[in-house]
C-alpha cells in the first residue's frame, strides 16, 4: 500500500523510516478528522486481537491528536513508539474535502446521487488511510522490544570460564565519539539526570554504574590504551560504546571487551582502504565541463589519485609524492586500517593486560561508523559500495573469524533518495544490509542503521552538535542489531 499511494518503494520493506512515514502522511489526505476518528474507532473494535492490540492503540493515539482530543498514553506502549504514531498524522485540507464543496455547488438534482458516491469514497478513503497507517504502525510493534528500556547491570563479574567476547569499533571522528558528557542541555548528564533517559547508566544514588562483565578498551592511530577499564561514564566524550555495550553484556553470558581503535578524518577509499583493493578508474569534470580521467589509489599506492594516462589506463604509475619541501610523505592506501588494526591485534595479544583472568578470546563482531570523508570527495563516494564490500571481507580475513557479524551506521544527515555523493555512500551502506541489501552472502551476519531519524537534524561533519543523545541513540540501535545477529545461526 506504501508503493500505492506514494509511488515509492520502500527501502526496507515491512519498515518505513522517518522520510517514508513522511511521504505517507502527505499522501494520505484525510477528509475530516473527525469523521476519521470515528472510522478509526469502528475499525478497531472489529481487529481486537492480541497481535493487533499494539497498533491499534498507537492508531487510535493518532487520530484522536488529529481531531485535537487529548490522548491517554498507554503504560505499556513504550512513548518512543507514541512519538512514532504522531509522525503518521495526515493533513486537515484534501482533495475529498474540496470535491464535497464542489456537490454542494451542485443543482439539487444532480446533488443526491454524487453525493452518495462522495461518501462512498470517503469511507473507502478512510479506511484505506486507516489500514495503511496500521500496516505503517504494524513495523514499529515488530522492533518495539528492542525499544524497552535496557536494565541496569547487575554488578556481577561474566563466567571467566568463556572467552572473552570481543567487538571491533572501527570509523572515523563520530565513532571515537565527541558526544558532551558534562554540562549543559546536550550532555549526557542532563539527558540522564534530568530527562530520566538511559537509567542503566546510573545507580539508585545518581552514580555511574560499572559493568564488571563488559571491558573498554580504546586506542587512537598507534596511541594507548587510552580507556582500559570496566565499563562506565568517565571523561568529556562520548561515542556509541555506552548504547553498544550494556544490551551486549545483557544478552552474552561470557566476557565482553568493547575495542575501539579510530581516528577522526580517515577516509574508507583512501586511509581505511583494506589488503585486497585494487585501483579503480573516476572521471572528474571541472566547472567548464571539461573531464579528466583519474586513478584511484590502490592498497599500499601513493597519493591518493593522479591523472590517467589513455594508454596505460589503471596501470599509470604516479609522480614521486613530495611535500612542499620535496620530501617524501610518509603515508599511503591503508595507511590508516594498517595502524587501525595493528591497535586491536596488539590489544588481543596481550589480553591479560586489558581482561583480567581472561581464557582466551573470540572475535565475535565487528562496528563501523564512517563515511563523512568520503561524502566529501565525489571519486571516493562512488567507490564507497565497491569499498565497503571489501573492507567487511577483508575484517573477517584478517581476524580469521569467517562469520563474525558486522554492523554499519550511516551517515545523520543522510536522507534515503537524496543524490550526490553523500546519496552515494548512503546507498552504499544500505545495500549491505543482510536482510534489505543485494548481497546474499551478508543475509543473517550484516546489518545497516539508518541513523537519520536519530541526528536530531545535525550531521555527522558537525558531530550533531555534540548532542549525547544522538550518539546514545545510535549505539543502541547498533547494539541491538548485532545482538539479533547473534541469534542467527554461523
Amino acid at each position: 500500500m506504501y508503493e500505492i499511494y506514494t509511488g515509492k518503494k520502500s527501502a526496507t520493506p515491512n519498515i518505513l523510516d522517518g522520510v517514508e512515514f513522511r511521504d505517507l502522511r502527505n499522501a494520505l489526505k484525510a477528509e475530516d478528522v473527525k469523521h476519521r476518528l470515528k472510522e478509526a474507532e469502528d475499525f478497531i473494535k472489529e481487529h481486537q486481537d492480541t497481535s493487533k492490540a499494539l497498533r491499534n492503540e498507537l492508531l487510535l493515539h493518532a487520530a484522536r491528536n488529529e481531531s485535537g482530543e487529548r490522548s491517554g498514553v498507554s503504560p505499556s506502549v513504550p512513548r518512543f513508539l507514541y512519538r512514532q504514531a504522531d509522525a503518521c498524522r495526515s493533513p486537515i485540507v484534501s482533495p475529498i474535502t474540496a470535491n464535497y464543496n464542489r456537490i454542494q455547488l451542485m443543482p439539487p438534482q444532480e446533488r443526491g446521487p454524487m453525493k452518495n458516491k462522495h461518501s462512498q469514497a470517503r469511507r473507502a478513503f478512510a479506511l484505506s488511510s486507516i489500514a495503511i497507517a496500521a500496516l505503517a504502525l504494524s513495523s514499529l510493534a515488530t522492533v518495539s522490544a528492542a525499544e524497552q528500556p535496557i536494565p541496569r547491570p547487575d554488578g556481577k563479574p561474566a563466567d571467566m570460564t568463556k572467552p572473552v567476547q570481543v567487538f571491533i569499533l572501527l570509523g572515523q571522528s563520530n565513532m571515537v565519539g565527541l558526544g558532551k558528557v558534562k554540562g549543559s542541555e546536550i550532555s549526557l548528564e542532563h539527558a540522564v539526570k534530568e530527562n530520566k533517559k538511559y537509567q542503566y547508566l546510573v545507580d539508585d544514588a545518581g552514580a555511574w554504574t560499572e559493568r564488571k562483565d563488559v571491558r573498554y578498551v580504546r586506542y587512537m592511530s598507534g596511541n594507548g590504551p587510552l580507556n582500559n577499564e570496566w565499563m562506565t561514564v568517565k571523561g568529556n566524550t562520548l561515542g556509541p560504546e555506552f548504547g553498544i555495550g550494556h544490551p551486549l553484556g545483557n544478552a552474552i553470558d561470557a566476557p565482553l571487551m568493547i575495542l575501539k581503535c579510530c581516528i577522526g578524518n580517515r577516509a574508507l577509499g583512501w586511509d581505511l582502504l583494506p589488503p585486497g583493493s585494487e585501483r579503480s578508474e573516476f572521471i572528474s569534470k571541472d566547472k567548464a565541463g571539461v573531464e579528466k580521467k583519474l586513478v584511484y589509489a590502490g592498497y599500499k599506492d601513493k597519493p591518493e589519485f593522479w591523472e590517467m594516462d589513455p594508454a596505460k589506463g589503471l596501470k599509470t604509475e604516479p609522480a614521486p609524492w613530495v611535500d612542499k619541501n620535496g620530501k617524501l610523505i610518509d603515508w599511503y592506501a591503508g595507511k590508516q586500517w594498517d595502524t587501525d588494526i595493528g591497535d586491536a591485534m596488539k590489544a588481543l595479544t596481550e589480553l591479560d593486560k586489558h581482561y583480567p583472568g581472561a581464557k582466551g578470546y573470540e572475535v565475535a563482531g565487528f562496528f563501523f561508523w564512517q563515511g563523512e570523508r568520503d561524502a566529501g570527495n565525489p571519486g571516493h563516494a562512488a567507490h564507497y559500495e565497491k569499498n565497503v564490500v571489501t573492507f567487511i571481507k577483508a575484517l573477517r580475513k584478517e581476524f580469521n573469524v569467517p562469520n563474525a557479524k558486522f554492523v554499519c551506521g550511516t551517515l545523520g544527515e543522510a536522507v534515503k533518495g537524496s543524490s550526490g555523493p553523500g546519496g552515494q555512500v548512503l546507498d552504499a551502506h544500505l545495500v549491505v544490509d543482510g536482510a534489505t541489501g543485494k548481497y546474499p552472502e551478508f543475509k543473517g551476519n550484516v546489518a545497516t542503521i539508518y541513523t537519520n531519524p536519530m541526528a536530531q537534524g545535525g550531521s555527522g561533519n558537525g558531530h550533531y552538535g555534540g548532542k549525547a543523545e544522538v550518539y546514545m541513540d545510535v549505539g543502541e540501535a547498533m547494539g541491538n542489531a548485532m545482538v539479533e545477529l547473534l541469534k542467527e545461526p554461523k
